[in-house]
């Protein structure tokens, strides 16, 4: 029987790449990405897609990070027997020490993925309401001191996006290329088990 990745919609490309890449047996579900708005939703989300799911698969494995739930996707994933990759949210398992020596250093950085790159003005600009209300720029962003892009993949047009968002959002950019990072690795170590 093939193994479940019940997955953050933010990670479905990465996911795809990942099981291409080492020839997994392995199904994709995702949970939408726009939770994370609203991360007292993403326990309930996942709990609910496993209870559909678990019959058809041999193993389950949820790849999201804690995501701001405060504990409570691991409260669930424990009560239903059900194991989770490690990490807090995508920054840190893309980024690794990278993103940790930019939380030391500069507290008030802004992380984006290829994900929020492409999704940037629907999920942030849109979905704040910035495009509405320019001013809550400040409300929203005026702590920030940079923005780092931890790239996936090495995509000009995502450069370019990324720039942009940083412009809209009046913070210099770093792009730091990390490719896949612990997310690899953590995958890796579960699916050899």
């Amino acid at each position: 029987m093939t193994t479940l990745l019940l997955a953050c919609g933010a990670l479905a490309r990465e996911l795809i790449a990942l099981r291409e890449k080492h020839a997994w047996d392995a199904d994709i579900f995702c949970i939408p990405a726009p939770l994370h708005n609203t991360p007292g939703k993403i326990a309930p989300a996942v709990e609910r897609r496993i209870l559909e799911l678990r019959e058809r698969y041999k193993r389950i494995i949820v790849v999201y990070g804690d995501c701001g739930t405060s504990g409570a996707l691991d409260k669930t994933l424990e009560k239903l027997g059900v194991e989770r990759i490690s990490g807090p949210h995508c920054f840190e398992q893309y980024g690794g020490s990278i993103h940790d020596q930019y939380m030391e250093q500069t507290p008030g950085t802004y992380f984006l993925s290829d994900f929020l790159v492409r999704h940037f003005d629907s999920l942030v600009w849109r979905g704040l309401g910035l495009d509405r209300y320019p001013q809550l720029r400040d409300d929203y962003f005026g702590n920030y001191q940079q923005i780092v892009y931890l790239a996936q993949t090495d995509d000009p047009d995502l450069r370019v996006q990324a720039h942009i968002a940083a412009e809209k959002l009046q913070l210099p950019l770093k792009i730091e290329q990390v490719g896949y990072g612990a997310l690899e690795s953590r995958l890796l170590e579960r699916m050899r088990k």
